[in-house]
């Protein structure tokens, strides 16, 4: 997969997270995706390749770095708990399916439970 395909294929799975929006607030090089405000993706394609940044849980950050050679550090993020999808790295469409969802959980589940467009422990195993 390359750098436009990873970035199309992650696009397409935020239009199936309820509330999930796109916004520019640092210029046209930035894709930021955000839900209630809160941001949990990005793409852009300034670190010299189009690449995507998701939120991890800073545990699973460690063990899919480790694993896959195509997850690094977040670019420009705080490092702990945010990775970097590469296109070089010949990473499976369903595991970028299941961290661009994490992602968006993990911030929907730090919203009071009024505010969730979603039920982040039934959603998760309904998008799986």
């Amino acid at each position: 997969m390359n750098g436009v395909e990873l970035q199309e294929h992650a696009r397409a799975r935020v239009q199936e997270l309820p509330g999930a929006n796109l916004e520019h607030p640092f210029g046209p090089g930035w894709d930021v995706y955000k839900v209630r405000d809160k941001v949990f993706m990005l793409l852009t394609d300034v670190a010299g390749e189009p690449i995507v940044i998701v939120k991890t849980d800073p545990d699973d950050s460690k063990a899919l770095q480790e694993q896959h050679d195509g997850i690094t550090p977040g670019y420009h993020m705080n490092k702990k708990h945010w990775i970097t999808l590469h296109p070089s790295g010949g990473l499976p469409e369903t595991l970028i399916d299941d961290l661009v969802t994490d992602s968006y959980l993990l911030v929907v589940a730090n919203f009071p439970r009024a505010q969730r467009p979603v039920d982040p422990a039934t959603f998760a195993r309904a998008m799986r």
